[in-house]
């Protein structure tokens, strides 16, 4: 059994760990899903060209006023488009396992095929974590997003009339928004109203949870402060693209290797990835950092200070509803 599981564990290449990570986040992540993450192939090169840092420079929305015409003798003037950059953070992250060759001799399974599963799943949640981290950030005190892009109602229940008093934080742009992600406890909530509305995706194998049209992801990650009646928790509405989320490959980066020590009859998988994932329209200046981390850690994430507004506020499609839990 131990030859067995060594075997198994050698067929896995760094290629077939990426291309599996790929398939199946695209097939199970709900934000991929939804369509709230979106990748761009430029951004994925970049990451694999390696560096802590991704430019994504974008051109800003064209301004002035129209002129009348003359009758020959009055000449228009000119305007000129201009170029900002928005700026991604480059998660570089690992992770570990082990697996005894007697815990598969006692259970009889494929360990190959559950940790594969199990590795894929756990950095699916990872990938959720960071979001939840950077949401965390842009709507801290003094966050990019505090003033323009959040409602706090801290003595509202969670309700219809609240969620479409927060999507029209948005005007005319709020019919991009296409998912809520929110405490397991507000969803209890809306269960108990019978608030929560299944649909099928599209094999018609899975019922996908909605509120108000919005694709639900349930995550004890988002804030929750305070203790009973008063507590207050924070939901999100996202907008279709408004999250990148991009992989790379770089050619020094090992995403995928194993090791044997023999003595104690285990055999060791090891993963690494780079990625990101970032709200379109908010760059991160990196100006308030963990000493001694290379790359950004969830905790940087969280810091106010490490996030400016680039974009107009209509173009980033994320807002922030603060709330108690009961329904009015």
């Amino acid at each position: 059994m131990a030859n067995e599981i060594t075997k198994l564990l050698d067929v896995v290449t760094p290629e077939v760990f990426n291309a599996y990570m790929n398939n199946f986040t695209e097939e199970k992540s709900a934000i991929i899903q939804s369509g709230v993450a979106v990748a761009d192939p430029t951004v994925a090169q970049n990451i694999t060209a390696g560096g802590l840092l991704v430019n994504m420079p974008f051109w800003n929305d064209l301004d002035g006023e129209d002129e009348t015409l003359g009758d020959g003798d009055k000449a228009l003037g000119t305007g000129k488009i201009t170029a900002s950059a928005d700026i991604a953070a480059v998660m570089y992250r690992g992770r570990g396992w082990s697996v005894n060759e007697l815990a598969a001799v006692i259970s009889g399974d494929d360990p190959l095929g559950a940790l594969m599963s199990k590795i894929a799943s756990w950095w699916m949640r990872r990938e959720q974590t960071v979001l939840i981290s950077v949401l965390n950030g842009l709507f801290a005190e003094n966050g990019a997003l505090a003033d323009s892009h959040l409602l706090a109602e801290p003595t509202k229940g969670i309700s219809g009339e609240l969620v479409l008093d927060a999507k029209q934080l948005l005007g005319d742009s709020a019919d991009r928004l296409s998912m809520i992600v929110m405490h397991s406890a507000v969803y209890t909530e809306l269960q108990k109203q019978n608030l929560i509305a299944f649909i099928p995706n599209a094999r018609g194998e899975v019922n996908i949870p909605t509120y108000l049209g919005y694709r639900v992801v349930v995550d004890d990650g988002v804030p929750a402060t305070g203790t009973g009646a008063a507590k207050v928790y924070t939901s999100y509405l996202f907008a279709t693209g408004s999250i990148g989320r991009n992989t790379g490959n770089p050619a020094k980066l090992t995403t995928f290797e194993t090791a044997r020590i023999a003595n104690k009859g285990n055999d060791e998988v090891y993963t690494r990835r780079a990625f990101t994932m970032h709200p379109y329209g908010v760059k991160f200046t990196n100006s308030d950092r963990v000493a001694g981390e290379i790359t950004p850690t969830n905790a940087d994430l969280t810091k106010a200070a490490n996030w400016e507004k680039v974009y107009e506020d209509k173009q980033i499609g994320i807002i922030a509803i603060q709330h108690v839990l009961a329904g009015e």
